[in-house]
C-alpha cells in the first residue's frame, strides 16, 4: 500500500476545513496509508521582518528535526514559489516515489510558510498554485489532489 503523509504547522480552525480534510481523508484511507502530523505553531512575538523570521525558522527546526527521524521519504515542500504541476504529473510523481518503496512526504508551513533550510532539504518544491492560498485552506487543496492523483493511478472514475 502506497505511504504518504502530510506535515502541517497547526490545527485546522475552521469546522469547514476540518470536514472537508476529513472527508478526503476518510476517501485516501483504501487508497494509501496516509498519517497525517501538525506541529506546532510558533507565536509571532513582536513586529516586522526580524520577527516574522524568527518564527518561520523555529517551525522550521521542527520540520527539519521530523525529517532526520523518518527513513526513506521524498520530500515535498510545498511553497508558492515551486514547480506547477499538473494532476496527472502530481500522479506520476507519487506513483514513481511510491513504488519504489519510498514515503512521499508533504510540508505545509505555517502562515508566514517554510523556511529557506527546508526548501533546500526538499526533493521537490511544489506549488498548489501561484495564488496565495491560507497555509490551512492549501491542506485541503491538497489532500484532494492527493486523492484525485491515486484515483489516476488506480484508474478510478473521478479524475475529469
Amino acid at each position: 500500500m502506497r505511504q504518504l503523509e502530510i506535515a502541517a504547522v497547526g490545527r485546522l480552525s475552521a469546522p469547514f476545513l476540518r470536514e472537508g480534510c476529513a472527508e478526503y481523508q476518510k476517501r485516501l484511507a483504501p487508497l494509501c496509508r496516509l498519517e497525517l502530523t501538525e506541529l506546532p505553531e510558533t507565536r509571532l512575538q513582536g513586529e516586522g521582518p526580524a520577527a516574522e523570521q524568527r518564527v518561520i525558522e523555529a517551525e522550521g527546526d521542527r520540520f527539519l528535526e521530523l525529517l532526520q527521524r523518518r527513513k526513506k521519504v521524498y520530500t515535498i515542500a510545498m511553497c508558492v514559489e515551486g514547480r506547477q504541476l499538473s494532476s496527472p504529473q502530481l500522479a506520476e510523481r507519487i506513483r514513481e516515489v511510491t513504488d519504489s518503496g519510498s514515503r512521499a512526504l508533504f510540508l505545509i508551513g505555517g502562515s508566514l510558510g517554510l523556511s529557506q533550510r527546508v526548501k533546500d532539504r526538499a526533493d521537490l518544491c511544489l506549488s498548489i498554485s501561484a495564488m496565495t492560498l491560507p497555509h490551512q485552506l492549501a491542506r485541503l487543496v491538497l489532500l484532494e489532489q492527493v486523492y484525485r492523483s491515486l484515483t489516476i493511478i488506480g484508474n478510478i472514475k473521478y479524475h475529469k
